[in-house]
């Protein structure tokens, strides 16, 4: 089933780095007879050969940057589009880690039509052309690496000395954020890493706890169909501990991320969520909500666990009114399943038929989850676990 990625298929002979041909049968109608049509199939990781009824109509090799994550759009000629059966087949190439057509959207569609399309984003035919095994993270930490020095920009003290440093004899007012990306595979460390930070920031200016807001990691890479541990989800949980400090916020980003692009293209909706935290927090304007909700407490009763937040005063909702996604739930053998949620006023209770006597519930913990629990304000919910079972980046240094 499409997309996903090969690693995320559940198919143990898609573990691959390699070549794999994806091919689907289609009915075109009528009125689509000898048409020009737009092909739409999100980011393919890392390049694809597309071919319609057999003849190419697109590719995306390694001479595009970042080919990765490249949304496919390609034209389907007039002459080859026939009423009826038609076959799409594309040839997927990845040399290495995550592989396979991951995101959408996935249409097929009448250039200039918007209405109507063919919904490509179902179950596909694979045939695995060739195959290595996927390289252990290990490979990777065996490169040769360019030795760090006064000419590289990521050697300690340059970005300091470079750009925050020629700013202290300026006043300041607060600081703004964004940052994590490059840290989630160390997420633990960044516990004491991103805190200290700010702590050193405050302390260089003299000018006491100012306020620093940051923004949560967004959802980016591909979503997953059943629940898994994630390196993301823990340096999201690593920003959530950094509002333990003093004279802090954190806007939360879990809802307009982009699975293909690391920098996703809503850049005004960051704005606005972190102005909540200054309005509200440094400006006298106490009737903003300043957040979506965040994780308070819980209790375990009758095979439930009872969630409540902080930011939840007026009440929780689900977006678009629709039942609530992205929770999970586990006994003590610590395997999760997706659970059932429900909202009774300013709590959330959590269950699922296949845990008798759970122990722990998660919330969006994944790169990219499907999630919509918010608050009346309309802000999405923050990430958490209950648990504090050991993470995938606990021991990375």
């Amino acid at each position: 089933k499409l997309p996903a990625g090969w690693e995320q298929s559940g198919k143990p002979d898609l573990d691959i780095d390699g070549a794999v041909w994806f091919r689907k049968q289609i009915q075109v109608p009528a009125e689509w007879a000898d048409r020009d049509l737009i092909l739409q199939l999100g980011p393919i990781d890392d390049n694809d050969v597309t071919y319609f009824n057999g003849v190419e109509i697109g590719s995306t090799g390694l001479d595009v940057p970042e080919s990765w994550q490249k949304p496919r759009s390609y034209n389907v000629p007039a002459r080859l589009v026939k009423a009826g059966n038609a076959v799409i087949a594309v040839r997927v190439m990845d040399s290495a880690g995550g592989g396979g057509i991951y995101a959408g959207p996935m249409t097929l569609v009448p250039e200039g039509l918007s209405s109507g399309p063919i919904n490509l984003a179902t179950d596909w035919k694979y045939l695995v052309e060739a195959s290595r095994p996927t390289l252990p993270p290990s490979f990777w930490n065996t490169q040769p690496q360019q030795p760090y020095g006064p000419g590289s920009a990521v050697a300690p003290t340059n970005l300091w000395n470079g750009m925050i440093h020629p700013l202290l004899p300026f006043a300041i007012k607060g600081a703004i954020w964004y940052q994590g990306e490059s840290n989630a595979g160390r997420a633990y460390q960044y516990r004491s890493l991103f805190p200290g930070m700010i702590k050193d920031w405050r302390s260089a200016w003299g000018r006491g706890d100012f306020p620093f807001y940051y923004v949560q990691l967004a959802n980016f890479m591909a979503k997953t169909p059943e629940p898994v541990e994630s390196e993301w989800a823990e340096l999201r949980e690593a920003q959530t501990m950094t509002l333990n400090l003093r004279n802090t916020g954190m806007a939360l980003a879990i809802d307009i991320g982009e699975a293909a692009d690391i920098h996703p293209f809503n850049k005004s909706a960051v704005g606005e969520r972190l102005a909540r935290w200054a309005l509200a927090r440094d400006y006298g304007q106490t009737d903003i909500v300043a957040s979506g909700p965040f994780y308070k407490s819980h209790e375990v009763a009758s095979g439930q666990i009872v969630l409540s937040f902080e930011f939840a005063e007026m009440g929780l909702a689900s977006l678009s009114g629709q039942a609530l996604k992205g929770f999970a739930i586990a006994g003590e053998d610590r395997k999760f399943v997706w659970a059932q949620a429900k909202i009774v006023g300013s709590q959330v209770v959590v269950s699922s038929p296949l845990v008798r006597n759970p122990v722990a519930v998660r919330y969006a913990w994944s790169n990219n989850p499907d999630c919509n629990l918010i608050n009346k304000a309309g802000l999405p919910a923050s990430p958490f676990r209950t648990d504090s079972w050991p993470g995938l980046t606990i021991d990375r240094r």
